[in-house]
């Protein structure tokens, strides 16, 4: 099983980016509905930090103080899929955005944002 991240790429600051996470691979690995979904990001030279979580069922969330009122964590049981709309975006937000659940790490996505 493999947690796969996309939607990653450049934009200017002011702008906005969504990202998506799904599960690939065997469908024996987990049941993703069942599990909470968490987005982190890595900036170079800087330790992972923690962006935003989503509960099983999506009932509940929660977000670090930096994208709080600008990002926004959903999911899409149906689709296997959870997402980070990113909005004013700023050049700080530039890193590596990694998604996590059921204990595994996808390889993340790049998100670069231009001043």
């Amino acid at each position: 099983v493999q947690v796969v991240e996309s939607g990653g790429g450049l934009v200017q600051a002011g702008g906005s980016l969504r990202l998506s996470c799904a599960p690939s691979g065997s469908a024996s690995g987990f049941t993703f509905r069942y599990y909470a979904v968490s987005w982190y990001r890595q900036a170079p030279g800087k330790e992972r930090e923690f962006v935003a979580t989503i509960s099983y069922a999506g009932s509940s969330t929660k977000y670090g103080n930096s994208v709080k009122g600008r990002f926004t964590i959903s999911r899409d049981d149906d689709k296997d899929t959870a997402y980070l709309q990113m909005n004013s975006l700023e050049p700080e937000d530039t890193a590596i955005y990694y998604c996590k659940t059921a204990g595994y790490w996808g390889q993340g996505t790049q998100v670069t944002v231009s001043s």
